[in-house]
C-alpha cells in the first residue's frame, strides 16, 4: 500500500521533507547568528570610534587653564647697552646723567678701555665694562673704524651677563638722550616673546641709500626683544665674519637681522639727527608719535639759545616729568582776529606767524638745519620740509620754554614761553605785530594714555586774556567735530 510506513516511497518522501526542514532551520540559525554578529560589530565600531574621538580630544584639545595675566612692560624689564669711547667719556657722560635713573634702571656702558672715574659717577651712571677683544674679526672698510665690530656686539655681550626678567635690550650711544617713559610706551605695544627689531632711519636720504632704509641707526637708539637677542647671540660672531667691508656697527646688526629674516619695525620717535646746525625746525614740528631719543648732540646746536648743550637739555626735564607723553607734540591754531598762525611744540617752544598758513604746511619741519653733507639741499632729506621764509614778515616770532608747573586744583600743567629777541624783525605790513607779545602761557591737561589711542594731533585754542603782552593757549584732545580751519 502506498501509505504504509514500510513502503519505500513513503519513507523517501518523509526523509526528503526532514532534510528540507533541517536545511531551512540551518539557514534561519545562520541568518540570526550573522545578524547578531553584525549588530555586535557595528556597536563595537561605534564604541571604538567614540573612544578614539575622546582620546584624540584628550590629546589635542585639552581643557584650557587660563594663565595669570602677564605684567605690562615697565622700565625694570629694559636693559640698556650704551656704546662709549674712552677718549670722549669725560664730556659725554654728562648726557647720560640727564636721563639715567639710578636704582630704577638697568644697563651697562661698554667702553673700549678703562677710564678714570670720579667719586660720584657710580651714583649717577650705569656701571662701566670693557668690551671683549675683537682682534679675531676682520675689518676692511677704509673709511671706518674697527670699533664698529666691538659696538655691534654690545647686545650679545649684555645678554651674556645673565640678568633676570629682561624683555628688551636697548642700544644707544654716549651722546644719546632717551625719554625713557616714552621708550616704555613704545615697547609696551610689542610682544617681547616675538622677534622685534625696533628703531628708525636717518634724516638723510643719501645716508639711507648708502646704508639701508631697513636699518635702525644705532646712535638714535634701537630695541631688540629678548627672544630675538637670544637668536642673534647664537649666530652673530659668524655673521660678523661675513661682512668685513661694512662701515659701522648698526649696518652689521642689520645684516645679521636680514639673515635672521627680521625686518625693521619703524618708530619715528627715535632720532638719529644726521643734520647740522639748529634742529629747531625738526623739534617744533615733531611727528605725531612719542619723542623717544635725541642723538648727535655734540654736532647740532643747543636746542635752546644762549646756553650750552647740557643746560639746554636740562630745561626739558621739567615738562618731561610733568607730561612726557606730550613732550614736543605740535598743536596748530589761528588767531582770526589778528590773522596770526600759532604753533605750539609743548614743553619746548611756541611760534607766532603773521598771516595764515595751512596746517599742511605747518606740520612740515622748517629747514633751520643743513643736511648730513652740510648743504642746504632740500632733496637730501627722507621727509618733507618747508623753507624757512626769506620774507622777514613771514618769519615766526619764537617763544622758548622758561618753566613748567603742575596746578593740582585744575589738574593742568602751566608752561611759560618767553620771546626770543632774535625773532624781532622789521616788517612794513599793516597788520597786528606779534612783537608786542612778550610771553605765551599754555595750559594742558596731562594724558599719559594718549598713545594707547589712534594717533591724532592735539588741538589748541586761544583763550581770552586782559593782560597786555600775553597770549594764553589751551592745548588738549580735540573735541568732537573740532577742525583746525583756515578761515
Amino acid at each position: 500500500m502506498k501509505n504504509s510506513p514500510n513502503n519505500p516511497e513513503t519513507f523517501l518522501a518523509s526523509w526528503a521533507m526532514m532534510k528540507l526542514m533541517i536545511f531551512s532551520l540551518l539557514i534561519v540559525l545562520t541568518y540570526i547568528s550573522y545578524s547578531l554578529r553584525f549588530v555586535s560589530h557595528s556597536f563595537n565600531d561605534s564604541d571604538h570610534e567614540s573612544l578614539a574621538i575622546r582620546r584624540q580630544s584628550e590629546i589635542f584639545l585639552p581643557e584650557k587653564i587660563p594663565d595669570p595675566e602677564e605684567e605690562e612692560t615697565t622700565l625694570s624689564h629694559i636693559v640698556f647697552g650704551i656704546a662709549a669711547s674712552s677718549k670722549l667719556w669725560n664730556r659725554r657722560k654728562s648726557y647720560i646723567k640727564l636721563w639715567w635713573r639710578p636704582n630704577q634702571m638697568r644697563g651697562v656702558v661698554w667702553i673700549d678701555k678703562c677710564v678714570k672715574t670720579e667719586k660720584d659717577d657710580e651714583k649717577f651712571l650705569p656701571p662701566l665694562k670693557v668690551s671683549e677683544n675683537t682682534a679675531q674679526f676682520k675689518y676692511k672698510n677704509p673709511k671706518g673704524h674697527r670699533s664698529a665690530i666691538r659696538i655691534s656686539r654690545i647686545v650679545s655681550e649684555t645678554l651674556r651677563l645673565g640678568m633676570e626678567g629682561v624683555r628688551w635690550f636697548v642700544m644707544g650711544d654716549d651722546d644719546t638722550v632717551f625719554v625713557t617713559d616714552n621708550l616704555v610706551r613704545v615697547l609696551q605695544k610689542y610682544d617681547h616673546n616675538q622677534f622685534y627689531y625696533i628703531g628708525s632711519s636717518s634724516e638723510s636720504h643719501l645716508q639711507n641709500i648708502h646704508f639701508s632704509y631697513n636699518m635702525a641707526y644705532g646712535g638714535g637708539g634701537f630695541a631688540i626683544s629678548y627672544a630675538l637677542a637670544r637668536e642673534l647671540e647664537k649666530m652673530q660672531d659668524r655673521c660678523i665674519q661675513r661682512y668685513p667691508s661694512l662701515y659701522g656697527s648698526d649696518d652689521r646688526i642689520q645684516a645679521c637681522m636680514a639673515e635672521l629674516g627680521v625686518p625693521l619695525t619703524k618708530e619715528r620717535g627715535f632720532h638719529q639727527f644726521d643734520v647740522y646746525g639748529s634742529v629747531f625746525g625738526l623739534l617744533a614740528a615733531h611727528p605725531i608719535t612719542p619723542l623717544v631719543s635725541l642723538h648727535h648732540l655734540d654736532l647740532v646746536q643747543p636746542i635752546f639759545p644762549n646756553t650750552n648743550r647740557v643746560k639746554a637739555l636740562e630745561r626739558l626735564k621739567g615738562p618731561m616729568e610733568l607730561d612726557s607723553a606730550g613732550l614736543m607734540q605740535q598743536s596748530i591754531c589761528y588767531d582770526k582776529s589778528r590773522n596770526w598762525t600759532v604753533s605750539v611744540s609743548w614743553g619746548y617752544a611756541v611760534q607766532i606767524f603773521r598771516g595764515v598758513f595751512s596746517v599742511r604746511d605747518m606740520e612740515m619741519p622748517g629747514r633751520t638745519f643743513l643736511n648730513w653733507y652740510q648743504r642746504a639741499d632740500y632733496t637730501g632729506y627722507a621727509f618733507n620740509t618747508r623753507p624757512f621764509s626769506r620774507n622777514t614778515c613771514q618769519r615766526p616770532f619764537v617763544y622758548y620754554l622758561t618753566k613748567a608747573i603742575y596746578d593740582p586744583d585744575t589738574n593742568r600743567t602751566v608752561s611759560g614761553y618767553v620771546l626770543n629777541r632774535e625773532s624781532n624783525t622789521e616788517c612794513k605790513w599793516k597788520m597786528a605785530d606779534p612783537s608786542r607779545i612778550q610771553r605765551v602761557e599754555v595750559y594742558k591737561r596731562p594724558d599719559p594714555h594718549i598713545w594707547n589711542k589712534a594717533p591724532r594731533r592735539n588741538c589748541c585754542r586761544l583763550l581770552p586774556t586782559k593782560t597786555n603782552g600775553i597770549v594764553s593757549v589751551d592745548v588738549g584732545v580735540c573735541n568732537e567735530g573740532e577742525v583746525v580751519e583756515l578761515r
